[in-house]
């Protein structure tokens, strides 16, 4: 029989977890127990959807077994199961893109990133941190061949059929061969201290065999006798009434559906009774997950039916915005032989989204405004929340129309006039009074948006502008457009007030910041506008003398119907290759004396120089990459021998 090798990212997970992870190695049992909940649940769901299932003798549970003196310890169910090419893919290769991230955060410290075992679904290979072959045997339900998948995790993989391999029904046993920091966990009280912290809501029962001795007066063994003790609560915990429960009962729960060693940033737990009945319990986590900017992103809320596992692949249970998101939802309202497929267009499904989702932005809503009126440990609850989620939730600005007003009081950016975060209404309650528009910036580093000359007249005007260094901020913002605020008025009744979002990187942002230059001053300087705007030709839209200018010389805008060049870099870069050619708008200073310079010249290449040094070093500004540095530093050389 020929040996099989593993797909080149499971050879890099493999040698990094084999030669690098020895943290926290106890998270291989953790894993474990998972996989085979998970296999159980997949079985409990067929045989009660699935004709040809329901006549399967099926009594769930999982059994651990060690052996000290053998070096072996077994993680068996008596779930789903997997035939020969099951193994092949779920064992020998990982499919999801997202692997490579994880490998790269992985890298990078690995002695502290052991915790982010299982958040790809690579949970498996955690075993390798403690064994130095595993022997996974299973049989399929509904299937007569057994199969036995073998590896020391070096030398590639096995798999080949076999007569029973010990099992009698279908299901999957792991067996561990020990290495020396294995034998560790090859006693009873590490083997229940793991399961009670990580396993113990597992839903189904687990139970471990061991020896019982019995010693004489001399504490000589005596006798012995194996022994199988229940280790786990089994209870679903969502279903228990919140009272029964501790914050610790919580926690060790989300470790277990999240993947996570550490506890969550907080939890909602719900039941709601009435015209639909559901129990839902989520879990934000402290930590964005690794793949939460991946298309193939794994989703993170499990669907339960009268506590019957259905599905936990479903990105349709939450709206994208949400994937960060842990948790359960169980309904008593949806049949338990629902089609995973029909899904997505079902009512029931659809209002308990909807319901949950309103329920979540609630539960954002009233953290953030605790952290406004609470101690520190909100403040710093919040500060989390946001610094991990901020992005996502921007995301739902565009996609949730239905839940925009509540995202709007949520969203988060930095700001001119105050640090850290600030919010919408936020800036609103420090308007002054005549100010007409929320004024924002948009580009890439925030650093680079605080320099830019675009700000100068406002900051002269003590006019606060939103720092938006997102790159989602230059498609969410426009699509925004205006904020709406519901203001009480003077006879009780409330009043809805709107303020238009504008960007000062764009042409028509600055008619708050006064008039123009008096006629005469602006007739003076239109000569040298011409000059830079002839010398320039196709590479500018248009050369304007500028209101916002205080100190620089001159700066960039876009068209208010065109994209910003940054926008159009983001797009070209996410493939999309039918761009028109973006001319930016060049303003000019007229009282910097490099632009005055220009009114008693006519020395062409000068005037060609400086009005290339002007928008070159306007476009170096906003952080945009020069098509041409050779040029500007000629034209730069020029300048500064003359």
């Amino acid at each position: 029989m020929a040996q099989r090798q593993f797909q080149t990212e499971v050879n890099q997970l493999l040698h990094l977890i084999i030669h690098s992870l020895y943290s926290n190695r106890e998270i291989f049992l953790r894993e474990l127990v998972s996989n085979a909940s998970d296999a159980l649940d997949k079985l409990k769901y067929l045989t009660v959807a699935d004709e040809a299932y329901k006549s399967i003798s099926f009594e769930p549970r999982i059994d651990i077994v060690f052996d000290k003196d053998a070096k072996t310890l077994s993680v068996s169910d008596n779930g789903i199961g997997m035939n020969e090419a099951d193994l092949v893919e779920s064992l020998g290769t990982i499919a999801r893109s997202g692997t490579r991230a994880f490998l790269e955060k992985l890298g990078a410290d690995a002695k502290k990133d052991s915790n982010l075992i299982g958040q790809f679904g690579v949970g498996f290979y955690s075993a390798f941190m403690v064994a130095e072959k595993i022997e996974v045997t299973s049989r399929k339900a509904g299937e007569d061949a057994t199969f036995v998948w073998s590896s020391n995790g070096q030398d590639g993989y096995d798999v080949e059929r076999v007569q029973t391999g010990g099992r009698d029904t279908q299901g999957t046993t792991v067996l561990l061969r020990l290495n020396e920091e294995g034998l560790e966990y090859a006693n009873r009280w590490s083997i229940e201290d793991i399961i009670k912290r990580y396993s113990n809501h597992v839903a189904f029962p687990i139970y471990l065999t061991y020896d019982e001795n019995q010693y004489d007066d001399k504490g000589n063994v005596k006798s012995s006798k194996k022994k199988t003790d229940k280790v786990n609560s089994g209870a679903a915990l969502w279903r228990r009434a919140k009272s029964e429960l501790t914050e610790s009962d919580y926690h060790e729960f989300y470790k277990q559906i999240g993947h996570d060693n550490d506890d969550p940033l907080f939890y909602i737990h719900t039941k709601a009774e009435g015209t639909l009945e559901y129990t839902t319990l989520f879990y934000i986590p402290k930590k964005a997950p690794l793949d939460l900017y991946n298309v193939d992103y794994k989703p993170g809320v499990k669907l339960y039916v009268k506590r019957v596992f259905i599905t936990d692949d479903d990105k349709e249970l939450m709206p994208t915005y949400l994937r960060f998101v842990r948790g359960v939802i169980d309904s008593e309202d949806l049949p338990l032989n629902v089609s995973r497929e029909i899904l997505q267009q079902n009512k029931v499904l659809i209002n308990i989204k909807n319901a949950s989702v309103k329920k979540l932005l609630g539960e954002f809503k009233a953290l953030a405004d605790k952290a406004l009126s609470g101690g520190d440990e909100a403040k710093e609850t919040w500060e989390t929340f946001i610094s991990q989620f901020n992005r996502p939730l921007k995301e739902g600005l565009y996609q949730d129309y239905a839940n925009r007003d509540a995202l709007q009081e949520l969203v988060r950016f930095k700001s001119t006039a105050v640090e850290g975060w600030t919010g919408l209404a936020n800036y609103v309650s420090r308007m002054k009074g005549d100010q007409k528009n929320i004024y924002y910036i948009t580009g890439g580093d925030e650093n680079t948006l605080r320099a830019s000359p675009l700000l100068e007249a406002y900051r002269a005007k003590d006019i606060e502008v939103l720092i938006m260094n997102d790159e989602i901020d230059e498609i969410v913002i426009p699509s925004l457009y205006s904020y709406r605020q519901e203001i009480p008025g003077a006879d009780g009744k409330t009043e809805s007030r709107s303020w238009e979002l504008k960007a000062v990187n764009r042409a028509g942002a600055d008619e708050e910041l006064g008039a123009q230059k008096d006629r005469a001053a602006e007739k003076e300087i239109r000569p040298v506008i011409e000059k830079i705007k002839k010398a320039l030709g196709d590479r500018v839209k248009e050369v304007k003398l500028s209101r916002r200018l205080h100190d620089s010389p001159s700066c960039i805008v876009a068209d208010e119907n065109d994209p910003t060049i940054q926008m159009a870099q983001m797009l070209r870069a996410m493939g999309q290759t039918e761009m028109p050619d973006v001319k930016p708008i060049l303003e000019v200073n007229g009282d910097h004396p490099i632009v005055a310079g220009l009114k008693n010249t006519e020395d062409g290449e000068r005037i060609a120089d400086v009005a290339g040094v002007l928008l070159d070093q306007a476009l170096l500004v906003e952080g945009i990459k020069l098509k041409d540095p050779a040029d500007f530093v000629k034209r730069l050389n020029r300048l500064l021998a003359n």
